[in-house]
């Protein structure tokens, strides 16, 4: 055998040894996620950008299904010895681990990290409960209202249509049904439970104070909401009942041009703008007489029973995940409103305010944003409240006795979880 031969032999070894030491270095944060599709996309960019950059960590990202789905899976897995390392905590729903104690305390990274000084004020906030800080923020949203101008303009509505009441969005549905309903097109998509939550806020109460825990659930201006959102089912038909069992089924009519108003989260701005085109009309919330929104998505946190040097690997992934280039690819693509103060700045952001006619209606809506009530047990009240609005919004069950038993239900659930 040759010395050259030798050589390449010996360099060959060299550099594999040096790639096996290089993958065994590697810190493995295993990151479970509920975006799929063009949001799916968004996401592994950001991945595969931060990998590049930091190629000493590897982020395994899983889509595990919705928000609800993380919450089940997470809950098996966290006895079985399986959870995540990171994980996509809708912003009502990660105090149900806070309080457990499975998510670490991210207070001592977050003080360190120039990022604090960079996040909107609204965005830090939805993380923190009492003064822990256990979820950084990564996709942010608030309920804005959507409406197919075509199918307004063949309706008779012309011009950007008034609709910033109750009473202005149900004469605009009725106008709708009623001129369109022949062809199949109904008004208004049966709002879901973002929306509703927004409709209560929207009339001057909430579900569950923010600020002190109240259950709020049986209040008469929580009671009025459901029975002006219900009646557009049951009373006025002019929202299909179909779009209550499953309420996807009303945003996918929306997006097929069945449906003449949506009111939905901002994470569906991209997806309906793809669908309808220069068609699509996007417009705040109705004030009732209030003008409150609130604030949805979720933020990351970080699971206890994780190595602390993965921790560590998996906070600095959520720092670039917030950071201004992260955060405007994910706007630019999804909709979801900034979380950082630098984002809007970033070509990719700047090119989508530009050129997406109705994307920034949801940061104008930001001064009447409010974070959510995240104590436990509002994740029992979530899980819950889709029974009791589809038998109200069905005819089942009279509003203001399903909502009074639901208040007394939830009252003995947070009870029950407090002892």
């Amino acid at each position: 055998m040759s010395r050259s031969l030798h050589i390449s032999i010996a360099a060959s070894f060299v550099a594999l040894a040096a790639s096996t030491i290089a993958a065994q270095a590697q810190t493995t944060v295993s990151f479970w996620h509920s975006f799929n599709n063009r949001a799916g996309e968004a996401l592994e960019e950001i991945i595969a950008n931060y990998e590049a950059a930091n190629p000493d960590v590897d982020i395994q990202g899983e889509y595990v299904g919705n928000y609800n789905d993380i919450v089940a899976r997470l809950q098996a897995a966290i006895p079985a010895n399986r959870a995540p390392a990171a994980v996509i905590l809708e912003v009502t729903r990660y105090g149900l681990f806070a309080d457990g104690g499975v998510l670490v305390d991210l207070t001592p990274y977050f003080e360190a990290d120039p990022l604090k000084d960079v996040l909107y004020d609204y965005a830090r906030e939805i993380g923190v409960i009492g003064d822990k800080n256990y979820t950084v923020p990564f996709n942010s949203s608030t309920p804005i209202l959507y409406y197919n101008k075509d199918i307004f303009a063949r309706a008779g509505i012309e011009g950007e249509p008034d609709l910033g009441t109750f009473d202005e969005i149900l004469k605009a549905a009725q106008t709708i049904t009623e001129t369109l309903g022949s062809e199949g097109i109904t008004g208004i998509a049966a709002p879901g439970q973002f929306a509703r939550w927004g409709l209560v806020m929207a009339n001057g109460s909430d579900l569950i104070d923010s600020m002190t825990g109240e259950i709020l659930l049986d209040d008469p201006k929580t009671i009025e909401a459901y029975e002006w959102m219900a009646s557009l089912v049951d009373e006025h038909k002019v929202a299909s009942a179909d779009g209550v069992t499953e309420e996807d089924n009303g945003r996918d009519a929306f997006l097929a041009g069945k449906v003449g108003i949506m009111m939905n989260s901002t994470g569906n701005y991209v997806g309906a703008r793809e669908a309808l085109g220069d068609n699509l009309g996007v417009l705040p919330m109705p004030c009732n007489p209030d003008c409150s929104v609130p604030i949805g998505g979720a933020g990351i946190g970080i699971l206890a029973s994780a190595p602390q040097d993965v921790q560590d690997a998996a906070y600095d992934f959520v720092s670039y995940a917030a950071s201004a280039e992260a955060n405007a690819i994910w706007f630019a693509a999804t909709g979801y409103l900034p979380i950082n103060k630098n984002s809007a700045e970033q070509p990719v952001a700047a090119e989508a305010l530009a050129n997406q006619p109705g994307i920034d209606v949801a940061i104008k809506s930001l001064p009447y944003a409010h974070g959510r009530a995240r104590t436990p047990v509002v994740t029992w009240m979530r899980t819950t409240e889709y029974d009791v609005w589809q038998a109200m919004a069905l005819g089942q069950t009279p509003v203001e006795a399903a909502m009074t038993k639901f208040a007394e239900d939830t009252r003995a659930e947070e009870a029950r979880i407090s002892n």
